[in-house]
């Protein structure tokens, strides 16, 4: 992470990283996500179910280990969590070279993964601001002590198709992850003011703080957005997905067997050192 870099993430609470994917990677995460879309959209309403500790009703598939939740449906969206498990395509993510260049930069102790989520918006769907340095959102504060930036949780977002505005861009309030006010607009993303739209190209990433506001305008076109979300924390932050809050990390067996030891260390938190 350059110094350029660093100064723009700690100004504005995110950075939009030019081809962090090459075109065959984009290739084959966007077939895998393609794949596991018709699989989770089949499943989504049958047994077995988890309750998530915030209430939330997912599938949780024991063929290929992942949570979903949601619908494929206009207006809708479908979030896959834990998609590690359903696919061997997935694992250039994890310890990807490049990307854990920028998170050692920003996650002062030793960093592991804490989400994974593939949100696929269809045609009218949204996703409303959330986020700001409000006191309810202290559990992923952004500090900077000692010289460098301290995130509590950052997450990157690979995009495996260009995404603009009528394709539900990724929007951003600059500036917010150092706010101390409770926001006083509403949570539309096409409508509040200072909203940012970031519009980015196939291969691109954004990386930013989870306590930055952000969302996504309303996808109004006819084509679906897919996206690639892993979020990152130090080695003591839980599982931060809907489906498993704060609970451990959801790797299958088959899965932890499959990767590096480099890789099993990402998904190894104080409570989980096998």
């Amino acid at each position: 992470m350059n110094e350029i870099e660093q100064y723009e993430f700690d100004r504005v609470g995110y950075i939009v990283i030019e081809n962090m994917l090459t075109q065959d990677q984009v290739a084959s995460l966007a077939a895998a996500v393609d794949r596991l879309e018709e699989h989770a959209a089949a499943h989504v309403s049958k047994p077995p179910r988890k309750v998530s500790p915030w209430g939330a009703q997912y599938h949780a598939s024991e063929e290929l280990g992942y949570h979903v939740q949601g619908e494929r449906a206009e207006g809708k969206t479908l979030i896959i969590e834990d998609f590690w498990n359903a696919d061997p395509a997935f694992d250039v993510l994890v310890n990807h070279e490049r990307t854990m260049d920028y998170i050692r930069a920003l996650v002062v102790s030793r960093p592991t993964v804490n989400n994974s989520e593939i949100r696929i918006r269809y045609k009218g769907n949204a996703s409303g601001h959330h986020g700001g340095m409000r006191p309810e959102n202290q559990k992923y504060v952004y500090e900077f002590r000692n010289g460098r930036i301290d995130c509590m949780m950052v997450r990157m977002i690979y995009f495996i198709h260009d995404n603009d505005a009528a394709n539900g861009a990724f929007t951003v309030l600059p500036g917010t992850h150092k706010s101390n006010l409770k926001c006083p607009y509403q949570t539309n993303p096409d409508t509040e003011p200072g909203t940012v739209s970031l519009e980015v190209r196939a291969g691109d990433a954004i990386l930013f703080t989870e306590a930055l506001r952000h969302g996504g305008r309303t996808n109004v076109s006819d084509r679906v957005r897919k996206t690639l979300h892993v979020g990152y924390g130090p080695y003591w932050l839980q599982s931060q997905n809907i489906a498993t809050m704060d609970e451990a990390p959801h790797i299958t067996e088959s899965t932890r067997k499959r990767f590096s030891p480099e890789q099993r260390a990402l998904f190894q938190s104080w409570a989980d050192k096998r």
